[in-house]
Order: C-alpha cells, then structure tokens, then sequence
C-alpha cells in the first residue's frame, strides 16, 4: 500500500529532529532562571549559616568572658600579693581615665633600692596598663610591663633582643570594654593614689561585655556584667581591733529589727565581762566550760565555825 509522500517527509523530519536533540538548557532564558534560583537558595543558605555563627559566637563569649576575666585578675593580684607593707622603698600609683570614652585604668607598682654609693634605683616596677584597640575591634588592650634590675624570668630575659627592650609593654589579652581601679579609703572608694604609703587594698573591676553608649558619649557596661574582686595589699599584715565602749553608736550585727539584742547567744562568741550568760559553769561548778577557774569575786563568804576535836589541844582554824 503506498504511503502519502507528506506523511513520510514529515516522519522523516522528526526521527532527525530526535536523533540531534539532547536533553539540557535550550535557550538563554531557562539559563538566567536557573542561574536565579540558585542565587536565591545560596543566599538563604548563607543568611542560616551566619546567624548560626553569631549564635555560637554569642555562647562561647559567655562562657570564656568570666574565664578570661578570672585570668587576668589572677595574674594582677599575683603582682599585688608581692608588695608587702614593711618593705622600704615600695610604691603603688594608681590612674583612672577614658580612652576613646572607654573606661580604662592604669597601676605603677615600684619598688627602689640604695646601692653601695647610696643612689637609688629602680629594683623593680610593674605596670598594668589599658589602652585602646587601634588595631582590632572596638574595645581596650590591656598590657603588663616588667622593668628593673630584677629580672622576671632569669632563663628568657637575658637573650632578649635590643629591641624588645624597646617595648616593655606587653599585651595581654583585647576585648575589654571596662577596666577601672579603686582604692578603699573610709567609707568610699577613690580612683587616684599617689600617696607615699601603701592602700589597704586595690578593687579590680572589668568586663568583656558589649558596651552601650551613654548621654554624655562614653561607653558603659551594665552592672551585672562586671566582674570585680577586692585585692589586699600585704594580707600577712596585722590588724588591730577596738572593741567599742558601751552605750556608743555601734552597728551591732547581732541586734534585730527593733534595736534589741536577743538573750540567746553562741556559747563561741565571745562575751564581756559581767554580761549574764559570759562564763557557763560546769556540773560539779568548779570550773567554767572553757577549762579556766572561776576568778574570786569580792562577796564575803559565809562563816561557819569548826567544832574542836575531842582529845586534842590548840588552836583550831576555820
């Protein structure tokens, strides 16, 4: 049967369109959609991923801001602790500023010696000092400097270069955003000493957190996110107690809301003399529960007299 010669051309058109035809992108338009689309699941993909970042950056700040801190006022309080009040020579200077309106602080401790012709010199001097972050982000270096005769480390510091003598100061750890320092003085604290001698203490005060700006521009950081801690200064130091007189003004701790100081007391907490309730006698009344005898007291003991002994001769005695 012959076949119509416009239906075999037009099989024979199709089975060559088939055979040079490849499944794939045909046109510039199906191109720049598909080019879009995956821009599109890129950036979502990113935008995920970066939040997921700062989320972790953000935990691990909280965790290793109270490590970092506890480290570096270690380490201060290291240096404080080798300042002792009876030595000669010995002087601590304490500055407080702003750098770039960051609260910053600056400690001097020095100590001279004389040597045979009398002259005196730098023994040793450490020096904890904060500075602004040029270099980094937004926030303070904190250094520490160690200069004097004295060397800190007897193994590295004798091969230092000539020109690491050049830069005494040396970083510590960057990102502080608060490091402020204070002396206990009465019933304040101040944030300048010069004077010749030594503080009672020195308060520390620092803090890693994210800063806020306040009305007169400085940056500031919330309470609750300072870390401080009180150094004393030659803690093997005595001390000397008062006790105070009756009837003055004294904050007695143990008395309540009222004003009145209740009857009960510990048997350990030491009471004064004549007070009721001071000296507690044991069950045979010879001695007191702290193993003392009791002291005489000026009340005129009873008399009783004494039957003579039959037989015998002499005075007797009571």
């Amino acid at each position: 049967m012959a076949t119509e010669p416009g239906s075999w051309i037009e099989c024979r058109m199709r089975m060559q369109f088939r055979q040079h035809y490849r499944p794939g992108i045909s046109s510039l338009g199906e191109m720049i959609v598909a080019l879009v689309i995956g821009a599109m699941v890129l950036t979502a993909i990113l935008t995920v991923y970066g939040q997921a970042n700062r989320a972790a950056e953000a935990v691990l700040g909280r965790v290793e801001s109270p490590a970092l801190a506890t480290e570096v006022l270690q380490r201060l309080a290291e240096d404080l602790d080798r300042v002792l009040s009876g030595q000669q020579g010995v002087t601590i200077q304490i500055k407080n500023g702003l750098d770039n309106n960051f609260a910053r602080a600056q400690l001097v401790i020095r100590r001279t010696m004389r040597d045979s012709k009398n002259e005196e010199k730098v023994f040793e001097e450490i020096t904890w000092r904060a500075g602004y972050d040029y270099e980094g982000s937004s926030g303070l270096v904190i250094y520490r400097g160690h200069e004097g005769i004295d060397l800190e480390d007897k193994l590295l510091d004798p091969k230092r270069e000539a020109w690491e003598d050049s830069y005494p100061l040396i970083p510590l750890c960057r990102g502080v955003t608060y490091f402020r320092l204070e002396v206990p003085k009465g019933d304040e604290f101040v944030d300048q000493w010069a004077e010749a001698a030594l503080p009672p203490g020195v308060k520390v005060t620092i803090s890693f957190a994210p800063p806020h700006e306040t009305v007169r521009g400085t940056w500031e950081v919330y309470e609750e996110e300072k870390i401080s801690r009180m150094i004393a200064i030659d803690k093997m130091r005595k001390i000397k107690f008062v006790m105070a007189a009756a009837g003055t003004d004294v904050n007695d701790p143990n008395t309540t809301a009222g004003g009145q100081t209740p009857e009960k007391t510990d048997e350990k907490t030491p009471q004064r003399p004549g007070q009721p309730g001071s000296q507690k006698t044991s069950e045979r009344g010879s001695r007191t529960t702290d193993g003392r005898t009791p002291q005489r007291t000026n009340e005129p003991m009873p008399y009783k007299p004494v039957q003579p002994v039959p037989g015998k001769t002499g005075r007797t005695g009571r």
